[in-house]
């Protein structure tokens, strides 16, 4: 049994070997193997990016700008009540502009006013300017007549140097009307004439030279004389010579020679007055975002006498300019001329001496912006006066004109504010008040003429498209006058409200109207002189020009 499997094994291993003979040799052997694996990529590292702003920049510029500080000398300047008409402000790059205002009124008959501008407006600038006005009131003899011409030029050239130069003319004619009508008096011992020729001429740099230097010499004359018998005449000329080294962006010391000349012609006497004024005014300067400071004294010759004058200045600010608080200890004087005395009382008679008024003032005060429209100012002060000239009513010829009397010495507590609202040119509108009171006073029983209260407020508002209006107030509180027997008493107080319109009706051509002294007060500014009551004024307005 077992041979027989035997020899069964060995015949299928035979058969086997004879197949495998057969097959073909040449051929590689290869292994098949069959699975279930599935190969997966390894997953990549990401690189991630972060959106990110990029560091802002701390560093902020230093930038330091020239501006002069504006001070604020409040000497006597009473208010000159004048119909005139709307003035519209304006922001746009200087052009040639002419116009031709004509008006008639009630009482002011005729008005006129011109300009005339010529230049190409960047190297080039000349203006002529002329008023015409006469006017004659309700009240005797109550009329005055007012012509001014003036002609102003300005030249650049290449190398950043501005000339300027202007002439002028005027003649103010005033009657006497100030006196009882027991009184009688003619034409011509009523009438007062005034003629004025001036001039100046100035030269300034516009950029520092390479020392860092800021020069503006300029000087002004003027002729006055008056139409009296014997003839009061007088020259003023007035030359004034600063300079200003810059050092550095935030320091600069000035140095400055004023000469302020008067001669007048006294016509009660033979000889003529020499009313001359000599400074010199150094001063240190610092100039930084937050701080300007102005330290000096300054040399003066007041008729050859010395007097040396304070020149303390202090304007601490915040970063963004919002608020400034101001400190102050200045001096300077108020010139005696009879041109200037003629400026604020043209009722004056002829003076027969000038003295000029020497001031000193101490004060602190604050100035500054809520937003880009708001701001607002206020004061206080304490002021010595020497030689304070003062208006009293002549005691022989009824009091029609007045006479200059000084008081040697007076102080003043004087306070200040105004506040004020721009809206570009569509609407602004501003008040100021000032409070003096007079004590001290040295060789005048009181402050003839003296206004101690003052406030004024002055609105324009552009109310729709080529219509424009305007209102202004002023009031004061009565001054202290002399009656004609010596007795001080207190002057009324008075009132002026105004109000006007403007609006046009052709292209060049416009309509205005105003309404003056509303309330119809005719208060007396100086004793026995009452003013226009209620009256209007109205007219066209042709412009005409270009580039």
């Amino acid at each position: 049994m077992h041979k027989k499997l035997l020899l069964l094994l060995l015949f299928c291993v035979c058969c086997a070997g004879s197949v495998l003979q057969a097959q073909d040799t040449t051929k590689r052997k290869t292994i098949d193997i069959t699975s279930a694996f599935k190969p997966v990529l390894r997953e990549a590292v990401k690189i991630n990016f972060n959106a990110a702003p990029p560091v802002p920049d701390s560093s902020h510029p230093r930038l330091t700008y020239n501006i002069p500080s504006q001070y604020m000398f409040l000497s006597y300047q009473p208010g000159e009540m004048k119909p005139v008409a709307l003035q519209r402000d304006t922001l746009t790059p200087w052009e040639n502009y002419n116009y031709i205002k004509l008006g008639v009124g009630n009482v002011a008959f005729p008005y006129a006013r011109l300009g005339f501008s010529f230049g190409d407006g960047k190297s080039t600038f000349v203006n002529i300017f002329a008023n015409q006005l006469s006017s004659s009131g309700s009240v005797a003899n109550q009329k005055s007549s007012l012509t001014d011409v003036k002609v102003d030029g300005t030249f650049k050239t290449a190398n950043n140097l501005e000339w300027n130069g202007n002439l002028g003319f005027k003649n103010d004619q005033y009657y006497l009307y100030g006196f009882p009508d027991t009184v009688k008096y003619t034409s011509d011992q009523l009438r007062q004439t005034f003629q004025t020729f001036q001039g100046g001429i100035s030269l300034r740099n516009t950029v520092p030279t390479e020392f860092g230097l800021l020069y503006h010499p300029n000087l002004k004359f003027s002729v006055f004389s008056d139409n009296h018998t014997p003839q009061g005449m007088e020259t003023n000329s007035v030359l004034n010579l600063p300079l200003e080294k810059m050092i550095g962006k935030e320091f600069a010391f000035d140095l400055g020679f004023t000469a302020d000349l008067t001669h007048y012609n006294l016509p009660v006497k033979t000889t003529a007055q020499n009313n001359n004024i000599y400074l010199v005014t150094p001063a240190f300067l610092v100039k930084t975002t937050n701080l300007f400071l102005q330290a000096s004294v300054i040399p003066s010759w007041d008729r050859q006498v010395f007097h040396l004058l304070p020149n303390f200045v202090a304007d601490i600010s915040t970063s963004d300019q919002r608020f400034t608080f101001q400190l102050g200890w200045i001096g300077y004087y108020d010139k005696g001329s009879y041109q200037r005395f003629e400026s604020i009382n043209p009722w004056l008679a002829q003076p027969d001496s000038l003295l000029n008024t020497r001031v000193q003032e101490r004060y602190a005060g604050f100035k500054g912006s809520l937003d880009n429209h708001f701001s607002y100012a206020a004061k206080v002060g304490f002021l010595q006066y020497d030689n304070m000239a003062l208006f009293v009513n002549d005691s022989i010829n009824g009091g029609k004109d007045f006479q200059i009397r000084y008081a040697s010495s007076m102080e003043a507590l004087q306070l200040h504010g105004e506040v004020s609202y721009l809206q570009g040119e569509q609407f602004n509108v501003t008040a100021s008040l000032n409070i003096n009171q007079y004590t001290d006073i040295k060789g005048e029983p009181k402050a003839w003429g003296l206004l101690p209260v003052e406030f004024k407020t002055a609105l324009k508002w552009e109310a729709f498209k080529d219509f424009w209006a305007k209102l202004d107030l002023y009031t004061f509180e009565g001054a202290q006058y002399r009656a004609p027997d010596g007795v001080a008493f207190k002057g009324p107080n008075g009132a002026d409200l105004n109000a006007g319109v403007e609006f046009r009706i052709l292209r060049q051509l416009n309509l205005w109207f105003q309404m003056n002294n509303i309330f119809n007060d005719k208060y007396e500014r100086w004793h026995q002189y009452p003013v226009y009551g209620f009256n209007v004024l109205g007219g066209i307005v042709f412009s005409f020009g270009g580039k």
